[in-house]
């Protein structure tokens, strides 16, 4: 059993606490939303992150370029900051997975140098993000083609050497995240099928990214099983802004695949990506990770931030990577999870999931 990091080979017992759904660096452009008018003078691209508008950002993440551009110099820098924190209140090993695909501009560069500056493991993932993100050369990929992509990042590697003459070679740990909306297209089909493949070829774990309509997770799964994915290989993502019902978690929870929950430190009261949709709470996050373990699925329950802009980050006001860690879980200890169970949904359910099993 290994699990490839941006580093190299780990053993699981390396990975410590495992965040399974984060970003270090993204380009998220495509998801720009005007704020409401009177809103609008606190988030233009004039304006940075302060005291003064951080507040409004909070409510409308989307409707600041500079706040969806978590890929420049100002970004790096409190990231780097943001994960030694997180390392020092770990208290020992410990992990990011890297959830960023084609589409939203994935720099592994970046991601060495972040586990190299802070300590701290990444993992790095290959797949296709949404397909109105792609460039056009990428929509005719076919199912074959997209596998032999996604193959050839995990076992050999991607090369970010300047000249391409692969002098400088980093190696993805699993794939995802693989995204698609509703209904889903025929391209993400496609990489959601391929994924499956390379997943069940090659023994690593897949992140899937629904969209906001319950029927999604199913359906995404359905197409994964089909063509051949293993259900304890499979991660469904977002699940806390997509599923509200606990009986409809329960019946998704019985696919087999792990259910994660992973808006961690994310409340606003209209959620731009769906207006009509509540976004729950970290009280209603927890509420549904107990409902899980209580209903004896929690070997199969993951959580985690899914931070993808700057506004979440300490050094911008926000909760920062350690938000689970220094926040959530005491809650969660209090609410009735046991130090085991704890232990398995941060430790060794991540571990387990992403470990190369052949």
């Amino acid at each position: 059993m290994k699990v490839q990091s941006v580093l190299g080979d780990l053993v699981p017992s390396d990975l410590g606490r495992t965040l399974t759904h984060e970003h270090l660096s993204l380009d998220f452009h495509h998801f720009y939303f005007d704020a409401p008018k009177h809103l609008r003078s606190y988030v233009t691209d004039e304006k940075k992150i302060s005291l003064g508008n951080v507040g409004v950002l909070r409510q409308y993440p989307y409707s600041s370029h500079y706040n969806i551009q978590f890929c420049d110099d100002d970004t790096n820098e409190k990231v780097i900051e943001d994960l030694h924190l997180y390392k020092k209140w770990c208290g020992g090993n410990c992990t990011i997975v890297e959830n960023t695909t084609t589409g939203i501009r994935r720099d592994l560069k970046f991601y060495r140098k972040a586990a190299l500056e802070t300590g701290v493991n990444v993992v790095a993932g290959t797949g296709h993000y949404l397909e109105m993100t792609q460039k056009s050369g990428e929509l005719s990929l076919t199912i074959e083609q997209m596998s032999e992509l996604y193959t050839k990042e995990i076992v050999s590697g991607v090369d970010v050497s300047s000249a391409h003459d692969g002098s400088d070679i980093i190696k993805c740990g699993f794939l995802g995240e693989i995204a698609s909306n509703w209904p889903i297209t025929d391209f993400e089909k496609r990489a959601i099928q391929a994924s499956a493949e390379v997943s069940a070829t090659l023994g690593c774990g897949v992140t899937f990214h629904p969209a906001r309509d319950p029927r999604a997770p199913f359906e995404v799964i359905r197409l994964y099983l089909e063509a051949g994915g293993k259900a304890d290989k499979c991660i469904m993502s977002h699940l806390d802004r997509t599923i509200h019902n606990n009986d409809t978690l329960l019946e998704f929870a019985k696919l087999g695949v792990y259910n994660q929950l992973d808006l961690f430190g994310t409340e606003c009261s209209l959620y731009q990506f769906a207006m009509h949709l509540d976004m729950p709470s970290d009280a209603q996050r927890m509420d549904s990770v107990i409902v899980l373990a209580k209903a004896g699925y929690e070997d199969r329950i993951l959580m985690s931030h899914d931070i993808h802009t700057k506004h979440r980050l300490l050094g911008f006001g926000g909760h920062g990577y350690a938000h689970i860690l220094n926040n959530v879980l005491p809650k969660l200890k209090l609410k009735g999870l046991t130090e085991d169970q704890i232990e398995k949904i941060t430790v060794t359910n991540p571990a387990n999931w992403i470990a190369f099993n052949i």
